[in-house]
C-alpha cells in the first residue's frame, strides 16, 4: 500500500476544512451554530469522500480531494451570495440559473460580503506555505512510503466507516426533515448538503410537470375549498360592486421594479418622493396593504401571477417549468372581447425565459431590449423614460385602428443596486444618507414616479389618457434586510418599519377614468388578486368564463388571506390582522401584526387560516402541472 500515510491525512484535512465552512455557512443563513445538528454537516462530506477515495487511483487522490473541495467551496461562495441577495437557502436548481446572473452582475455583486471569502482562506493559507516550503528547501521531499499491512487495514476500515456512516447519518437527517414544511427549518435540520437532497426529491415531483389526473376534477377541489372560506358577505349572485364600470376602455399594467409601498406619501428633507403615484394613489383606487408572492423566478413570477392568479410553485421559475403551456390569463380573456395584448421590458426577452413565458400568457406579442433607444441609465440599457416613449408610440398606432389594447410595461431603472447616473436624479439626499442601499434606492424610487409622469403626459398628447385604465404594482421587494435596518428607514422618513411586513408591502394603484374620488381599500391582498380585480373592472365575469383563480377581486370581498412561500418558509400568510410564519409546524410558528408591527403572542385562531392556505397552494400546483402544453 503505498502513498497512504500522505493521501489519508488530506483526507482527514479536507473534510475538516468542508466541515468548517458548513458551519461558516449555517452562521450566515441562521446566526447560529445548531450543535445539535452538525454532524449532518460532515457525513454527506464524509460519504462522498469515501467514495472518491475508492473509484480514484491512489496516484491522484489527493488532487482529487482538493478539487473537491474547491468545487464545493465555490459552491457554498455561491449559496452565501445568493443567500445574502435573495433571503433563502437555495437549491440546486435555483443555482443552475447561474446564466441569469449575468444579466444582474451589478445587483449580485453588490450583495457579496468580505467574510463570504472565508471560503477560499484554506487554498490562499496553502498556496503560501507551498511557496514558502519551496523557497526554504528547494524542492519538496519525496513522500514517505507506507507498507505496514496495519497502516492499510486502518485506512479501509476509515474508508468503510465514512461510507455506510455517513450514507446512513444523511439519509436520516433527509428522512427527518422531509416533514417539516418550513424550508429554513428543513435547511438548519438536515445542513446544506442533506437539505439538497430534500429539495431534489420536493423537485422531481414538482418537475414532473405535466400532472397526473383530470383537471376538471382539481378545478372541483379549488372550487369546494375555496367556497369554505368565506371572503364576502354578500349574498350569491348579487352584482359586484364597479362590475363593468371600465368596459372596452385600454389597459395598461406597470409593474414597478423593487416598489415597495412605504416611500409613497413620504418626504425626505421636503421633498416628496412620490408626487406622481401619490396623486393618482389620491384620485384612483389605492390598495396600501397588498404583499408580494412571488417565487424563484422574482419580476417574471410576478409577472406570471398578476396575469394568470396562480400561485407560483416554488421551487423553480414559473416561465423555466411553464413556458410550454397554455396558460390561463388576463391577455386572452381580454383578447376574447377584442382586445390587442402586448409586453413591453428593456431587457432581452431570453432574461428569465420570457420568449416563452409571454406566447404561454397569451400575449399577441412583445417589444425588448432592441425597440428601446439605448441612453445607458443601468445595467440593462434604456431608462423607464425610454421604456414609456416606445410603448406609447406603439400603442397609439392601436388606436389609430380602433383596438383596444391591453399593455402591460416591466421597468427597470429601480432594479438593485438602485444606483443611476447623476443627469437622471430628481432629488438630493441628505449627506448622512449619501452613498447608502437607502439613500439611492429613495433616488431611484423617485426617478421612477417621475418616468410615470412622461408617461402619462405621452398618453395624453396622444389621446389615450381618457379611455385608459391605469394599475401600477411592485414586482418584489427592494431594501435588502441585512443592508438597510428598520431603524434608518424610521429615521430617514419617520415612519415604522418592519424587516417582513414594510420589505414585502408592495403599492397597488388602480386609476380609472371618471372617478371623482379617490378610495383607499384597506382590504389585505397580494399579487394573485391583481386579475381578478381588474376583470371586475372591466366586466368580465370569472365566473361565467369557467376561469380558475387563486385570488379574488380586492373590492368585492370582506375578508382575505393569501399564502406566500420562497421569501417565506411554505405555510406562511398574510390575512387582514396578522402575518403569520411557521416553525416546524403551526404552533411552534410566530405571527405580527400588520397594524402595530408588534408581536402576536396568541395566534392560536388562525390555525384554520394556515391549513386552508396549505391546502389552496397545493391545489394551485396541481393545477398548473394540468394545464395543456402549447
Amino acid at each position: 500500500m503505498k502513498k497512504q500515510g500522505p493521501d489519508r491525512a488530506h483526507f482527514f484535512i479536507v473534510v475538516i476544512l468542508l466541515w468548517l465552512k458548513l458551519l461558516l455557512l449555517r452562521v450566515l443563513f441562521f446566526d447560529r451554530i445548531a450543535w445539535e445538528w452538525i454532524a449532518a454537516d460532515v457525513a454527506p462530506v464524509l460519504f462522498i469522500m469515501g467514495i472518491l477515495t475508492v473509484i480514484t487511483p491512489s496516484r491522484v487522490r489527493t488532487t482529487v480531494y482538493w478539487i473537491f473541495n474547491g468545487f464545493l467551496s465555490l459552491l457554498l461562495f455561491a449559496a452565501a451570495v445568493y443567500f445574502n441577495h435573495f433571503g433563502s437557502v437555495p437549491t440546486y436548481l435555483a443555482l443552475s440559473e447561474i446564466n441569469q446572473v449575468f444579466q444582474v452582475k451589478a445587483s449580485v455583486e453588490s450583495t457579496i460580503k468580505s467574510i463570504d471569502y472565508l471560503f477560499f482562506v484554506d487554498f490562499v493559507i496553502f498556496a503560501i506555505y507551498g511557496l514558502i516550503r519551496r523557497w526554504k528547501q528547494g524542492k519538496t521531499h519525496p513522500r514517505e512510503r507506507f507498507s505496514s499491512r496495519k497502516t492499510g487495514f486502518v485506512h479501509v476500515v476509515v474508508i468503510l466507516v465514512s461510507i455506510i456512516g455517513g450514507f446512513s447519518l444523511s439519509a436520516y437527517s433527509v428522512h427527518s426533515a422531509q416533514g417539516i414544511t418550513n424550508e429554513l427549518v428543513q435547511a438548519e435540520t438536515a445542513g446544506f448538503l442533506n437539505y439538497e437532497v430534500v429539495a431534489a426529491i420536493k423537485i422531481n415531483e414538482d418537475n414532473n410537470l405535466i400532472g397526473t389526473g383530470d383537471i376538471k376534477d382539481t378545478i372541483a377541489k379549488v372550487d369546494a375549498l375555496q367556497s369554505s372560506y368565506p371572503y364576502s358577505d354578500k349574498p350569491a349572485g348579487t352584482t359586484p360592486d364597479y362590475f363593468g364600470s371600465q368596459k372596452g376602455k385600454n389597459v395598461i399594467v406597470l409593474q414597478l421594479e423593487a416598489f415597495q409601498n412605504f416611500p409613497l406619501h413620504q418626504s425626505l428633507n421636503g421633498q416628496e418622493l412620490t408626487p406622481v403615484m401619490n396623486k393618482l394613489a389620491d384620485e384612483g383606487f389605492y390598495f396600501p396593504h397588498v404583499y408580494q408572492q412571488i417565487g424563484p423566478g422574482n419580476t417574471s413570477d410576478a409577472e406570471f401571477m398578476s396575469n394568470t392568479s396562480i400561485y407560483p410553485i416554488g421551487t423553480l421559475a414559473m416561465s423555466t417549468g411553464f413556458g410550454d403551456r397554455e396558460l390561463p390569463s388576463l391577455p386572452r380573456l381580454l383578447r376574447d372581447k377584442g382586445y390587442e395584448a402586448y409586453t413591453f421590458h428593456v431587457n432581452k426577452v431570453g432574461f428569465w425565459n420570457r420568449n416563452e413565458l409571454y406566447p404561454a400568457l397569451g400575449f399577441n406579442g412583445y417589444y425588448d431590449k432592441d425597440y428601446f433607444t439605448n441612453d445607458h441609465f443601468n445595467a440593462f440599457g434604456a431608462s423607464d423614460e425610454q421604456l414609456y416613449i416606445t410603448g406609447v408610440e406603439k400603442l397609439t398606432e392601436l388606436k389609430k385602428k380602433g383596438t383596444p389594447f391591453y399593455a402591460q410595461m416591466v421597468t427597470a431603472s429601480s432594479h438593485h443596486p438602485f444606483k443611476i447616473p447623476d443627469s437622471f436624479k430628481k432629488i438630493t439626499v441628505p449627506d448622512h444618507l449619501k452613498d447608502t442601499m437607502l439613500g439611492d434606492y429613495l433616488t431611484a424610487i423617485n426617478y421612477t414616479d417621475y418616468a410615470i409622469g412622461t408617461l402619462i403626459e405621452g398618453l395624453k398628447e396622444n389621446g389615450l389618457w381618457d379611455n385608459t385604465v391605469l394599475v401600477m404594482y411592485g414586482d418584489h421587494f427592494g431594501l435588502q434586510p441585512q443592508d438597510v435596518p428598520p431603524e434608518q428607514v424610521e429615521s430617514a422618513l419617520g415612519v415604522p418599519y418592519d424587516s417582513r411586513i414594510s420589505r414585502f408591502n408592495i403599492p397597488l394603484i388602480v386609476r380609472v377614468p371618471g372617478m371623482e374620488q379617490g378610495q383607499v381599500v384597506e382590504r389585505t391582498g397580494g399579487q394573485l388578486d391583481i386579475l381578478p380585480t381588474i376583470a371586475n373592472l372591466m366586466g368580465v365575469s370569472l365566473q361565467q368564463e369557467g376561469y380558475t383563480a387563486f385570488g379574488h377581486d380586492l373590492l368585492n370581498i370582506d375578508r382575505n388571506v393569501l399564502g406566500m412561500r420562497y421569501y417565506l418558509p411554505s405555510g406562511s400568510f398574510f390575512n387582514d390582522d396578522i402575518l403569520y410564519v411557521p416553525g416546524k409546524g403551526f404552533a411552534d410558528g410566530e405571527a405580527v401584526s400588520l397594524d402595530t408591527l408588534k408581536p402576536v403572542t396568541d395566534f392560536s385562531k388562525y390555525q384554520s387560516d394556515y391549513e386552508y392556505v396549505l391546502k389552496l397552494m397545493n391545489l394551485s400546483d396541481e393545477y398548473v402541472k394540468l394545464l395543456p402544453q402549447r
